[in-house]
């Protein structure tokens, strides 16, 4: 992709001219996409080095972005203890440095650790003040990323009208990024609170079209990240069948639309300060 060949093109120029400030930017680049395409060999490679060369050059916002991003990889390897202390580094040394969008990722790597390990009420915990920080000053792309996460919260605790009006709020602020991955993570978590309501076919075809969506961009969702998709694909398709699940799946990623159950759509968004779906 056009990203990848500018990125590496510009880590070779600036590693050329001694600009080791502007290699660090394009190897955190480099690292991002091969974390999206799941290599997570080479992203925790690229990452270590920009750790390191943000530490010698004392550029201490990257180095938190740095070990944050490894978090993330430890995360998506399984090394959940791993994970939590690079998270818990990089939160410290933002909180040092008063730099709060740093903050901000390495607390989500926190949440995201802990949702994966069944804690949900601390990831609830974690995630909520930064909801009101990101709706506060508009950062769409924030707010759409916390609101999944909540939305995911909310129906692993069996809160599925909780679950889906988080991520319907998830997915307005989606929409308004103009993200393809971020509608994609709206629309999967919406599947994922219509498949445990027993809506399969809705659910079936929201994910087909996040699907679709991910592959409009070239960047389907890596084996490590499909957790909670797999979760709403294998509660539909056993209320389906593979057949009509296929169906579904298939009409989804047409484009076609399915009429959401009643029984999703009534009620309104609930206070973030309280728990989803109170």
């Amino acid at each position: 992709m056009a990203l990848r060949q500018h990125a590496e093109a510009a880590a070779t120029l600036f590693r050329e001219f001694g600009d080791r400030w502007g290699h660090l930017q394009s190897c955190e680049q480099l690292g991002v996409l091969a974390e999206i395409a799941g290599d997570y060999a080479a992203a925790a490679r690229l990452h270590q080095d920009c750790v390191r060369d943000a530490e010698e050059l004392q550029l201490w916002t990257s180095a938190s972005f740095g070990l944050a991003r490894l978090g993330r990889i430890a995360l998506l390897t399984g090394d959940l203890e791993r994970a939590t202390e690079y998270h818990e580094q990089a939160r410290r040394l933002a909180a040092e440095q008063s730099h709060r969008p740093a903050e901000q990722f390495a607390v989500t790597g926190l949440a995201l650790g802990a949702r994966r390990r069944g804690d949900l009420e601390t990831a609830q915990t974690l995630l909520r003040p930064w909801l009101d920080w990101n709706r506060r000053f508009g950062v769409d792309s924030g707010t759409a990323l916390i609101l999944a996460q909540l939305g995911y919260a909310a129906e692993q605790r069996g809160d599925t009208e909780g679950a889906a009006a988080l991520h319907r709020e998830g997915l307005a602020a989606a929409r308004r990024t103009g993200d393809p991955r971020a509608l994609a993570l709206a629309l999967e978590g919406l599947a994922g609170a219509h498949a445990a309501a027993d809506h399969p076919e809705r659910a079936a075809c929201l994910l087909g079209r996040a699907a679709a969506l991910r592959d409009s961009v070239g960047m389907p969702l890596p084996a490590a990240e499909r957790v909670d998709v797999d979760r709403a694909s294998e509660r539909a398709r056993a209320s389906l069948g593979e057949a009509e699940f296929a169906s579904a799946f298939a009409r989804g990623r047409a484009g076609q639309a399915v009429r959401e159950p009643d029984s999703l759509t009534a009620g309104r968004i609930p206070h973030t300060g309280a728990e989803p779906g109170r």
